[in-house]
């Protein structure tokens, strides 16, 4: 059987079994529909939080004012340190957790990690097992933090300005769910900066304190000194040295003292003006960003796809009939 005879007996073939190709293509076409009728829409919110408080005052300046008109590369209104824990908290657990035990008053009081599970039982497929939703608020938390998960996304844009998505499958849920979510990160990266402004200010009591009690020792020490030697002739040098030494010690620790007196009062002006004022320049409310997924595409796909295997799976027989009367002529020849 050469090549030509081949595509004839392939064709021959087609026709002989065209209502079986059209049914597989038909069947993968069915598979296609119910897969995507799994696949909702989602949609997607954005929100920009920006920081109003500015590392030095509260004024905008021109850079500033430069970099968000895209005149100029703009400061970045959070530090680099700042940057990094505000990102790492919008992926945090912590946040998850924290958003999906929130109560919504809209939705009968319900939290959100409830609505978000009632959600995906509502439009499971009939083979899959609904979710069950724990009574306990920790297990609640956990299971609805997983399904949180996929939908955050947060980035800092080239301005310094944070940029937050959610994504879900129920319009009515985005914007809740979004301001939550915005109010329980700005929360945490407040509590964040005072927490490290209140350690600040207290380490630096405690080493004033300890610097203190080191010039107590010191006084206690040269006035130890200065009796013992009351009447000892001046011209006897045997004392003089541990006194120079004392008083040089005590100098030193003074200026340490002063050094940590004065980070003091910058640790109490810091932590009066550490709270960052947070600001949402874009709220996230409707219209948000639909992803719909092309089932008249997935499904013609599916279609071409059932017949091409249909095909395929009906001519394997000739196929490796021709295929093996190859090998053999071109081992033996003839």
């Amino acid at each position: 059987m050469n090549s030509t005879e081949l595509l004839q007996a392939i064709v021959k073939r087609i026709q002989r079994y065209k209502i079986i190709i059209l049914a597989a293509g038909i069947l993968f076409a069915a598979l296609a529909f119910f897969y995507t009728r799994g696949k909702r829409t989602t949609y997607t919110s954005k929100s920009t939080v920006f920081p109003l408080t500015s590392p030095s005052d509260n004024a905008i300046s021109n850079s500033m004012l430069n970099g968000i008109l895209g005149l100029s590369d703009a400061p970045k209104s959070f530090s680099n340190e700042a940057t990094i824990n505000i990102i790492e908290l919008a992926f945090s657990r912590r946040l998850r957790e924290s958003v999906a035990l929130t109560r919504l008053p809209e939705f009968q009081n319900k939290m959100i990690g409830e609505l978000l599970i009632e959600e995906i039982n509502d439009h499971q497929s009939f083979l899959a097992k609904d979710i069950t939703i724990p009574k306990d608020s920790i297990a609640l938390s956990v299971v609805a933090g997983e399904i949180l998960k996929p939908g955050i996304n947060a980035k800092m844009s080239k301005n310094g300005v944070l940029e937050l998505y959610y994504t879900g499958t129920k319009p009515e849920y985005i914007t809740p769910v979004s301001n939550v979510m915005i109010d329980k990160l700005s929360k945490f990266y407040i509590d964040l900066k005072r927490q490290k402004a209140m350690d600040d200010y207290n380490f630096t009591l405690d080493k004033i304190d300890s610097l203190q009690r080191m010039i107590n020792r010191v006084d206690k020490e040269a006035i130890g000194m200065q009796q013992r030697t009351l009447f000892t002739p001046p011209d006897l040098l045997e004392y003089a040295i541990p006194k120079e030494n004392v008083s040089s010690e005590k100098t030193r620790i003074l200026r340490q003292r002063d050094m940590y007196i004065n980070n003091r009062d910058e640790a109490v002006w810091r932590l009066q003006k550490v709270t960052p004022i947070i600001a949402v320049l874009d709220k996230p409310t409707a219209p948000f960003d639909e992803t719909k997924q092309p089932v008249l595409l997935l499904m013609i796909l599916g279609f071409l796809a059932g017949c091409v295997i249909g095909t395929v799976a009906l001519a394997s027989g000739l196929l490796y009939r021709f295929g093996k009367a190859e090998i053999y002529k071109s081992i033996f020849g003839g």
